[in-house]
């Protein structure tokens, strides 16, 4: 095996620890609300997540791969740019994991490749067009995932204001199943495309597939692989990301977690078909948010909501200049060295990873913080089945020093 071909299958492996990462870091996306809402317990949460995110490589075609893949002009398209873009991504969604900020894995790896590729060959080994759409749409997605989480709330807020609060209860728990599934589905389209277009085009720079019909050929092994990747990185749930999107941003119930996940879905499979690859964490903060405003009694927190935007500003700057430093290590003369020097880092951050799983919280962590939480009975009317009140389990309960206490004082007053 010469070492061309080696380099190859190696970056293929990269491209597919990146899609793993992203299925990891963007579990939350599909089973937050569900998991907030008490549905369904975290560890069957990531395992119906993933089984749909598979399920997408029956139904979704490949138009988002041809838009990430043609990020970078193929004559700058090299293994150096694609080894420095796949680094910047895969940082940036491990950075933002630790810190519990839902970010975009795919807005990381489309900077990331206008980084390398900016590195390679300045201005003119970007293809304008594929970055022009997906900045359109870091702007767009969360807007609209708000719009319609809020849409969605307010007509069943309608439909159902003089329904009965526990039998519609129940119904939604059942109806989240369905949703859920639907966000997992359309997660699983947009974002294992990504993985595919950055292969795809891999493989027609080094002359393994012809790229001469326009559209890249996307393999069907590339395919099984993208799609098993994230969907592996799903059931291994990134439970901090969780924690922020299900309980951090507003409190969910079985309604306005249906709200955001139909929303959310809708936009998804929308932008999917029109080849954007739209960010998912977006659209779905966007849409929890927007379920949030539409809520009676709802409260959201906005300056979660805040730090998170300012996150999602800063994650395509970032992923760039981490990929341009990357490209420039990696070239660097003598070539022995500049590979010593790659492998070092590599080696430093699956150091740092190992460690940060270590101090990671587990889901069971995060099922024992949502059992710490009791919500208020059911009240007939929509305010029973929008209202997002909680109270803690001791609240409920009597004191019986304050009860024998306040008994004393009224026998003492009668």
């Amino acid at each position: 095996m010469d070492v061309t071909l080696a380099a190859l299958l190696g970056l293929i492996v990269l491209a597919l620890l990146f899609d793993f990462t992203n299925g990891f870091h963007d579990s939350a996306n599909a089973i937050a609300t569900v998991v907030a809402t008490h549905v369904l317990r975290p560890r069957v949460a990531v395992a119906w997540a993933a089984l749909f995110n598979f399920a997408a490589l029956l139904i979704v075609g490949t138009a988002v791969a041809n838009t990430v893949g043609q990020t970078v002009k193929m004559q700058y398209f090299s293994l150096p740019v694609v080894f420095a873009a796949l680094l910047g991504a895969v940082c940036w969604n491990y950075l933002s994991w630790w810190k519990a900020l839902p970010t975009s894995s795919s807005h990381a790896l489309v900077g990331a490749l206008v980084g390398a590729g900016l590195a390679r060959g300045g201005p003119d080994a970007i293809h304008g067009a594929s970055v022009q759409r997906t900045a359109l749409f870091i702007v767009l997605s969360p807007i609209a995932g708000l719009l319609l989480g809020a849409l969605v709330m307010g007509l069943l807020r309608l439909l159902l204001r003089r329904a009965d609060a526990q039998r519609t209860e129940r119904g939604f728990r059942f109806a989240q199943l369905g949703s859920s599934a639907a966000v997992a589905l359309a997660h699983g389209g947009n974002n294992a495309q990504k993985t595919m277009g950055v292969i795809a085009a891999l493989l027609v720079a080094t002359g393994h597939l012809d790229g001469t019909g326009g559209a890249l050929p996307i393999p069907l092994w590339v395919e099984l692989a993208a799609y098993a990747a994230i969907a592996l990185g799903t059931v291994s749930g990134g439970w901090r990301i969780v924690r922020t999107m299900g309980t951090r941003i507003t409190q969910l119930r079985p309604m306005s977690g249906f709200a955001a996940e139909t929303a959310t879905a809708a936009a998804l499979f929308a932008s999917t078909a029109l080849g954007a690859p739209v960010s998912t964490t977006h659209t779905v903060a966007g849409a929890i948010t927007g379920a949030g405003t539409a809520t009676r009694a709802g409260t959201v927190h906005w300056s979660i909501f805040g730090r998170v935007a300012v996150a999602w500003v800063i994650t395509m700057p970032v992923a760039a200049l981490t990929a341009a430093l990357a490209y420039w290590g990696s070239t660097l003369p003598p070539e022995p060295y500049n590979i010593i020097l790659m492998a070092l880092v590599l080696i430093v951050l699956a150091g740092l990873l190992v460690l940060a799983l270590k101090r990671a919280p587990s889901a069971e962590d995060l099922e024992d913080e949502l059992e710490q939480d009791h919500e208020v009975p059911l009240r007939a009317g929509s305010g029973s089945l929008s209202g997002t009140a909680r109270v803690p389990l001791t609240s409920t309960r009597p004191d019986p020093v304050r009860t024998e206490a306040v008994a004393q004082e009224m026998d003492g007053r009668s």
